[in-house]
């Protein structure tokens, strides 16, 4: 009984010292960040409030807002608009925002100048938008419908039902040749994004609805509401999970899909660990919300973004 007790002591201190580390620096957003993503350089941020923020990474500095327009709530009074995804390719940047109705609208602004490719009156539910090339889009609805939508002749190339159940999140592969979407069954499905066939299907390792996926390298990561980050190595025909205490939030890949980052318990702290080994790197604090984004610039630097307005990158070390 007594070497329980000690054993317990020592598991409850081995846990409690364990040291987090801080972040390096932090950049402030204008309002809390949905989404980020990072161009040659430059650091785009989707806010909660109407607007896209432009940092340059190097300088550690704002560079410029991009404001959309407001919307009108159900009873008619104008409120902020929700961006949900944000993307860029050369001068073009792709912004997916709220509209009415619980319908999306896209964006794409190019020469200080924003201009409505995918307006409201197409009525579709999108929940997530990313470039395919400078001219070709891939939108995702809360239907788990993929569209493929030409920015040149305003036209849906094809559309795709991947499955039943609710849209999560997708991400797509370095070549840009295939997404792998998550939805609340736990399966994952991989898509061609040339025609919309399907692939491959990946299950039995989530149980329950997955929030966030990442693809690189030809592995495959997941942040599942079951506690489980799940790492599928595609060239392997592989897969394995690891338990967290909390509901995984966000997830993310190194650049050589070497590293996870996962949201690892209920005090936003970021946990790194080896897809091969599966040993842990390190444990990242300081994350005040729950992450919305984490997101590697290289082998030993990420970001993190939470719901509130600050975004922390560490130095991996």
């Amino acid at each position: 009984m007594k070497k329980m007790i000690l054993l317990l002591l020592y598991f409850v201190v081995s846990l409690y010292s364990q040291t987090f580390t801080k972040p390096n620096f932090s950049f402030k957003a204008s309002s809390a960040v949905v989404d980020m993503v990072v161009k040659a350089g430059t650091l785009y941020v989707a806010t909660d409030a109407s607007e896209v923020d432009i940092f340059d990474l190097r300088k550690q500095k704002p560079i410029k807002t991009i404001t959309i327009d407001k919307i009108k709530d159900f009873t008619g009074d104008e409120v902020d608009a929700r961006v949900f995804s944000v993307d860029a390719v050369k001068n073009k940047i792709l912004i997916l925002s709220q509209a009415e109705q619980g319908f999306g609208r896209v964006y794409i602004y190019e020469n200080n100048k924003l201009d409505i490719v995918v307006p409201v009156s197409m009525s579709l539910s999108i929940a997530q938008a990313k470039f395919l090339d400078t001219d070709t889009i891939l939108l995702a609805l809360l239907s788990d419908e993929l569209v493929s939508y030409d920015l040149k002749s305003r036209k849906i190339n094809w559309r795709v039902q991947v499955s039943g159940s609710r849209f999560s999140n997708f991400a797509l592969d370095e070549m840009k040749q295939k997404v792998v979407v998550a939805d609340e069954s736990g399966d994952l499905q991989i898509v061609n994004t040339k025609d919309g066939s399907h692939v491959k299907s990946l299950s039995g390792q989530n149980v329950d609805n997955v929030f966030q996926v990442d693809y690189k390298n030809d592995i495959i990561v997941s942040a599942g509401k079951d506690r489980r980050v799940v790492v599928y190595n595609l060239k392997a025909k592989s897969a394995y999970y690891k338990i967290s205490n909390f509901l995984i939030y966000s997830v993310g890949l190194s650049p050589s899909a070497k590293l996870v980052g996962y949201s690892s318990d209920e005090n936003n702290n970021i946990t790194l660990f080896k897809t091969q080994t599966k040993s842990v790197v390190g444990r990242f604090g300081g994350n005040k919300m729950t992450p919305t984004k984490i997101l590697f610039l290289d082998e030993k630097r990420l970001l993190v973004s939470t719901d509130n307005n600050i975004i922390n990158m560490y130095i991996i070390k």
